[in-house]
């Protein structure tokens, strides 16, 4: 689990993309790697990957079929810069959203307009991903936790203030860039579970009592 605050910005060291999936090296540029063991997780543009060796300067991971099909990996080359954030402590700070490091798609950036000391971004969102994403709702993009200001058809927005550009890749970004964007994890598991109470509408009336009506009264849909 991770927060979406990002740690430090790294680069792809070495990417081997193969039918079987990728290894990749990256260089950890100010990432504090004294307290990291193989099998640990460090989210790599919002992707959890799994440490399979490492030094203190970079570290190794191995990359599915599946994370390279649902996220912009496959285009990554050497020298392409990255966020990065190691998995959370109990003891951490909670600064960000809850962030599980799986990623849903990809997102294309639209437009980027300065406002005063701030830039927005438009960015898409395809059909199957906009239910999760809400007006002042998190969206997590290449790792980073960020607030959702407002949604149009087939897209939202997002402002980005100087010190997230500067701690982050975000200021590299232009129209066309790709971005893995991973939705609300709270609202995957609340749609989940209004599809079982749907199916289950005729089962006994002593479950949860979670209904699409009580939540939308509470403010969780709309």
């Amino acid at each position: 689990m991770f927060t979406g605050i990002i740690e430090a910005v790294g680069s792809i060291q070495a990417i081997n993309i193969n039918g079987e999936g990728a290894r990749l090296v990256v260089s950890t540029g100010k990432l504090d790697m004294s307290d990291v063991n193989l099998g640990d997780s460090i989210a790599t543009n919002g992707i959890c990957l799994t440490v399979v060796a490492f030094d203190q300067t970079s570290f190794s991971a191995d990359v599915s079929n599946e994370t390279l099909k649902r996220t912009g990996f496959v285009n990554y080359r050497a020298g392409q810069k990255v966020n990065l954030e190691k998995a959370m402590l109990p003891t951490t700070r909670f600064g960000g959203h809850m962030v599980s490091g799986h990623v849903d798609g990809v997102s294309k950036i639209l437009s980027i307009t300065n406002n005063g000391n701030s830039i927005e971004y438009w960015l898409s969102v395809t059909e199957n991903l906009a239910a999760y994403v809400a007006e002042k709702g998190s969206v997590t993009i290449d790792g980073i936790s960020l607030t959702v200001n407002s949604l149009a058809d087939g897209k939202f927005r997002i402002t980005i203030v100087p010190h997230t550009t500067e701690q982050t890749i975000i200021g590299s970004y232009q129209v066309g860039t790709l971005v893995n964007i991973e939705v609300d994890l709270i609202a995957r598991y609340i749609e989940r579970l209004i599809m079982h109470k749907g199916a289950d509408q005729n089962a006994s009336s002593a479950g949860s009592g979670v209904s699409e009506a009580l939540l939308m009264q509470s403010g969780f849909i709309k």
